[in-house]
C-alpha cells in the first residue's frame, strides 16, 4: 500500500500546530516591548545578541522539516521516527523561552534541562535509527536536529548562569566566578569535540553552534569586564573552530570517496525504534 499524505494526519497537524507555538515564542522575545535579547540578566558567560541569530537559521530547517514530513522519507523518519517527540520539544521550547523572557531564570534552567533532555533523545533517535538515504534526510532532519542539540546544550550552561550566576554589571568576578565559567567553557568545547569524533565525518552543525556560541561569548566578555574570561572564551573558541575545520575534512573524505549521502553502509537500517 502507497504512502498517503494523509496518512497519520492528526500527528502532522500537531507538528504544524507546535511548530508554529515554537516558532511565535521566539518572535515574541524579539518583538516584545523590551529586546529580551538586550536586556536578559548578564553574567559572566552571557554571549553577544547575534549568538541568538541561529534560532532563525533553526526554524528556517525545521520550516523544511514540516514540509517534508509529507513525503514517504520524511514521514518514515519524522512520524515513524520522532513520532510525537517533536510536539512535545516544540511545547517545552515556547514553556522555556516564556520563563526565560520573563526573567524566572531558575525555572527557565529547569524548562531548558527538560527541552536538552527531549532534544537529546530525537538526536539519538535520528542518528541511531534513521542514517541518511537521501538529500532530504540529511538537510531537513539530521542537519536542524544536529544543530538544535549543539545549540540548546549551549543554552543549559547560559540559562545556570542566569539563574545561579553573579551579575556582571553589578559584581566583579571573583575567583570562584572565574573558575565556574573555565569550567563551563571547557565543557562547552569538549562538547564540540566530542561532536568531531562522532562519527569519521563528524557532527558539523552541533560543533559550529557551539563554536559559534563561544566566539559570540568571547565577543561580549570585553577584557575590561574580565581579562581572563574574555581571552579564556576565545581560546576555547579557536580550539572548538578546530574540530569545526575537523569535520569539514571529514565531509570532504566523504566527498571524495564518492557520494556523500548515498552508499551502503549509511542506508538506514532495516525496521524502527520504539
Amino acid at each position: 500500500m502507497s504512502d498517503r499524505w494523509t496518512d497519520d494526519i492528526l500527528l502532522k497537524i500537531a507538528n504544524i500546530i507546535v511548530y508554529f507555538l515554537f516558532l511565535g515564542s521566539n518572535v515574541y522575545t524579539v518583538a516584545a516591548p523590551r529586546d529580551i535579547y538586550f536586556n536578559a540578566r548578564e553574567t559572566y558567560i552571557t554571549p553577544a545578541p547575534w549568538a541568538f541569530l541561529i534560532w532563525s537559521l533553526i526554524h528556517l530547517l525545521l520550516l523544511g522539516t514540516i514540509i517534508y514530513q509529507f513525503t514517504a522519507p520524511g514521514k518514515r523518519v519524522i512520524i515513524e521516527g520522532i513520532s510525537w517527540r517533536f510536539p512535545l520539544l516544540g511545547i517545552l521550547n515556547a514553556i522555556y523561552v516564556h520563563l526565560w523572557a520573563s526573567e524566572y531564570y531558575i525555572l527557565a534552567f529547569i524548562a531548558a534541562l527538560f527541552v536538552s533532555s527531549t532534544i537529546s533523545h530525537i538526536y539519538y533517535v535520528v542518528k541511531k535509527f534513521h542514517l541518511p538515504a537521501n538529500v532530504g534526510d540529511e538537510v531537513l532532519v539530521h542537519l536542524p536536529f544536529s544543530l538544535y542539540h549543539g545549540w540548546t546544550t549551549v543554552l543549559v550552561v547560559i540559562t545556570a548562569f542566569e539563574a545561579f550566576g553573579v551579575n556582571a554589571l553589578s559584581e566583579p568576578a571573583g575567583v570562584w566566578t572565574k573558575v565556574f565559567v573555565f569550567l563551563a567553557l571547557f565543557f562547552l568545547e569538549a562538547t564540540a569535540a566530542t561532536y568531531a569524533f562522532s562519527s569519521p565525518e563528524g557532527d558539523l552543525p552541533a560543533s559550529f553552534a557551539i563554536t559559534w556560541s563561544l566566539f559570540a561569548i568571547f565577543a561580549h566578555q570585553n577584557v575590561h569586564r574580565s581579562g581572563f574570561i574574555h581571552w579564556s572564551a576565545l581560546a576555547f573558541a579557536v580550539l572548538s573552530a578546530s574540530w569545526v575545520f575537523l569535520s569539514i575534512f571529514g565531509i570532504y573524505k566523504r566527498f571524495k570517496r564518492g557520494s556523500i549521502i548515498l552508499d551502503e553502509e549509511r542506508a538506514p537500517f532495516v525496521g524502527s525504534e520504539n
